[in-house]
């Protein structure tokens, strides 16, 4: 085992699980910050492949500060028009020049964006609702300088950052996610196209009663009359409390659109599925955190983490390292009940050598943090040996960024 500066303590207060009130959120897919999160990370994707196809390595880039502008939609039963398009503005830095070849940089991110939309905003027309603009400069002189240009087994780190991660999922946690993994997905979406893909979950427990609080667009070209939204609202929830029985058997109270009033007519229709059709602007960094919740229980790094290159900068990997770490150490170890994981870099510093690994931990009764620190440390150790396989997981889509 290495040098590495790994702390490993008991955590002065109790597991999320066992705390009295706990809040957590996620948002869906077709929400406006995800879909700036998904089209940051898919560009960073496409624009990684391509410097390794063109170069052989991947360059100083990041576009972690993608932009929506909302639209302007009529919506109506059995279908309705966007009357002015969405506007999304790809924004970030990248290396367009390398040994004398220019690289397609900006057509790379308008194409991946593109597809990225297609493939997961399936009733937003790309060539009419949405215009898909990118703004992509050099990137500043120093931070190329710390990214290098030599090959380096380990890269350095370009900031003075840190990553948070946690695990065990509490049960309220684990429903918020797979609620939305479902609906937007093979196990619910796929059979029911009345439903968009801008599906925001709340979750909130008290003691043991978890109430769970679901905004779902609905797809007006799907939907004949106000009978036939009160029935897709309705099967949504019935659903969602089947989903939940099986994380949890505390009592699960759902609720979807919330807002609606059905004798005045307004209800959440929408003509593409999102809301980002009407009013709703989004950006980058403003919705999931790297492991696909907001956690407000627990620490959390404010770092927007798609879209970030891969390489070296520790607002990406520090981040979904300390999950990888967190989720790993729990799987290996028995006797956890609660882990949260920090990762503290220092500019110029090898990504695999954190200023701090800082690990604190709640065990179960019966077991001692020195029962089990050995143990955790080196696995702490092994997975920072190996901090690369973050970088190439996340270019090859292996991981989740929001």
């Amino acid at each position: 085992m290495t040098d590495r500066n790994i702390r490993l303590e008991s955590a002065e207060k109790r597991a999320v699980e066992d705390q009295e009130v706990e809040i957590v959120e996620r948002k869906g897919i077709g929400h406006p910050d995800s879909i700036c999160d998904g089209i940051a990370e898919s560009v960073s994707r496409a624009l990684s492949n391509l410097y390794l196809e063109r170069v052989g390595k991947v360059l100083h880039y990041n576009t972690d500060e993608t932009q929506l502008v909302a639209g302007t939609a009529a919506p109506a039963f059995g279908g309705g028009e966007v009357i002015e398009p969405i506007y999304l503005l790809i924004v970030g830095r990248a290396t367009k020049e390398y040994d004398d070849q220019k690289l397609p940089v900006d057509a790379t991110a308008l194409r991946a964006a593109r597809d990225y939309l297609k493939e997961n905003l399936p009733e937003l027309d790309v060539g009419t609702d949405v215009i898909v603009d990118v703004k992509l400069g050099e990137g500043s002189g120093d931070l190329q300088d710390v990214f290098g240009e030599e090959t380096q087994e380990v890269p350095m780190a370009n900031d003075t950052s840190f990553g948070v991660g946690h695990a065990p999922l509490t049960e309220t946690e684990q429903i918020v996610l797979e609620t939305e993994r479902a609906l937007n997905g093979a196990r619910y979406g796929s059979d029911h196209p009345e439903l968009g893909q801008d599906i925001k979950i709340m979750g909130k427990r008290e003691g043991d009663v978890i109430d769970v609080t679901v905004a779902a667009a609905m797809v007006d070209a799907y939907i004949d009359d106000m009978d036939d939204y009160i029935a897709a609202v309705d099967d949504v929830r019935a659903y969602v409390t089947e989903l939940a029985s099986e994380y949890t058997d505390r009592e699960v109270n759902v609720e979807v659109n919330t807002a609606d009033d059905y004798e005045e007519g307004s209800i959440y229709l929408t003509t593409t599925g999102t809301s980002a059709e009407q009013g709703d602007d989004g950006s980058v960094g403003r919705g999931n955190r790297a492991n696909g919740l907001i956690t407000p229980n627990r620490p959390m790094s404010m770092e927007a983490t798609s879209g970030k290159n891969p390489v070296n900068h520790i607002g990406k990997i520090y981040n979904l390292l300390s999950t990888h770490i967190a989720e790993t150490v729990v799987a290996e170890v028995d006797g956890i009940r609660d882990l949260q994981v920090r990762l503290l870099s220092q500019i110029g510093r090898p990504i695999d050598e954190p200023h701090v690994a800082d690990a604190k931990v709640i065990t179960d009764d019966g077991v001692t943090v020195t029962d089990i620190e050995d143990e955790v440390v080196a696995i702490i150790d092994r997975e920072l040996a190996d901090v690369t396989d973050i970088t190439r997981r996340t270019i090859e889509g292996e991981l989740s960024t929001f």
